[in-house]
Formats: C-alpha cells, sequence, structure tokens
C-alpha cells in the first residue's frame, strides 16, 4: 500500500515581527489560523485579543506572548502574505530564463484569485488574500511608520517590489522607475479589486461577464508592458 506524506513548509520571517515565533508552536499556529479566520469575518478594527482568546479557548495573555498587539499581528500576516507570495514566484520562475516571461508569471500569480495552499496548513491563503485587500494599508499608514520600516517591518513587501523591479530591468535596462512602477502595481492589484467590490465607480474591473482576476491581470500586463516598452519610450 502507497502512504503519500503531505510535506509543510515554514517561511522565514524576520524576527521583529513577533515576540515568539507562532510558526514553532501550536498555540502559535492555532492564533495565526484563527486571527486570519476573524480578521476576515468581523474586520481588523472589529477584532480584539478578547475574542481571539475565547475563538481558541486560551487566556488572552498567551496570545500577548506571540504578538505585542493586534497591529503588529496585521503586520505579520501581511508580512508573511508577500513572502509567500514572493516563494511562488521563485517556484514558478525557477526554470524560467526569459525576463519577460518571468515578469508575465509574477503579474499573474499578484493577480489571480488565491487558494488555499495545502504547504502551509495553519494558514488560509484565501481569507488572508482577502485581507490583504481590504486592510493591508492600514499596516503602513501610521504615525509609527517610520520606526516599524527601519524594524525592517516592511522587508517581504520591499524584497518582493525588489525582486519583480529585477525583472523589469531586464526586459529594458534603460527604464528609469522600476521600483516606482513595481509598487504601485502591487497595490494595484489589490486596490481594484477592492474598488470592484465596494467603490465600482473607481474601476472597470468587474463591469462585464469577464472573470475579475483575469480582467485584472489584462490591465496590470497592459500597465507594466505598454509603460516599459523601448518604442513607446523613444
Amino acid at each position: 500500500m502507497e502512504v503519500m506524506i503531505m510535506t509543510t513548509l515554514k517561511l522565514d520571517m524576520n524576527s521583529n515581527l513577533y515576540l515568539r515565533d507562532p510558526q514553532e508552536t501550536e498555540l502559535g499556529r492555532r492564533i495565526l489560523e484563527v486571527s486570519i479566520e476573524m480578521i476576515d469575518e468581523l474586520g481588523f478594527e472589529k477584532f480584539t485579543f478578547r475574542k481571539l482568546a475565547a475563538r481558541i479557548e486560551s487566556a488572552e495573555p498567551s496570545i500577548y506572548r506571540y504578538f505585542e498587539n493586534k497591529h503588529r499581528l496585521l503586520v505579520y500576516l501581511i508580512a508573511w502574505y508577500w513572502n509567500w507570495l514572493a516563494y511562488r514566484i521563485d517556484f514558478n520562475t525557477q526554470n524560467i530564463t526569459t525576463p519577460a516571461e518571468k515578469l508575465k508569471i509574477a503579474i499573474d500569480l499578484l493577480a489571480q484569485k488565491k487558494e488555499k495552499d495545502p504547504l502551509f496548513p495553519s494558514i488560509d491563503e484565501a481569507a488572508l488574500y482577502r485581507i490583504v485587500i481590504a486592510e493591508s494599508d492600514k499596516t503602513y499608514l501610521t504615525k509609527q511608520v517610520d520606526d516599524d520600516n527601519k524594524e525592517g517591518l516592511f522587508l517581504g513587501f520591499k524584497s518582493l517590489c525588489k525582486k519583480i523591479a529585477g525583472y523589469v530591468k531586464l526586459v529594458n535596462p534603460d527604464y528609469e522607475f522600476p521600483h516606482t512602477l513595481v509598487s504601485t502595481l502591487m497595490q494595484t492589484a489589490h486596490q481594484q479589486l477592492f474598488f470592484s467590490d465596494h467603490l465600482p465607480s473607481l474601476t472597470e474591473i468587474g463591469r462585464t461577464n469577464e472573470n475579475i482576476y483575469d480582467m485584472n491581470k489584462r490591465f496590470l500586463t497592459d500597465i507594466v508592458f505598454k509603460t516599459i516598452d523601448k518604442d513607446q519610450l523613444n
């Protein structure tokens, strides 16, 4: 009888994001799993550690042993998402040699609907994706953003931006604004879906019967490749 063993992975996270690594313990993994479920369900404003403790049937102080506050937990979850996306881009481009094709794959992975990844059983990537769309701006639109940046809390976002900007530079070494373009791309990929759901007059995404993720991908691809097209820049 053949037995299939499912491999699980652990992402390398900046230690400044947490007080104790939640990926290392059963309680920590439960905190991540249920906090994603609850933030997706309630929204970040209504989510509290007290409610989380009640849901996981644990003492509230036990959560504070992992994260100093709920904002730091949100920053961790968003950072985890960007690190996971970087992992997926690396995996899907490892045998690709053409920079333009790598760039297209990165855009596709940014734009596509996210599904549960069995390699990371404690994380519901589909729910986390909805949190990124709705809540990610709250991680850096704060008074302490400069201090958080000095602690490296946004390295996941910045590293992924640098990776994709590198593809842009390989496609067109003369393009002047690769990081500006890619940071805009990464934000736009989620904002257009948010607008489609909540502020539809701000976007064409979702106005037709076309799948919104495919439509968003076409829009993002159009932005990037028309912007860096050498013939149009001359």
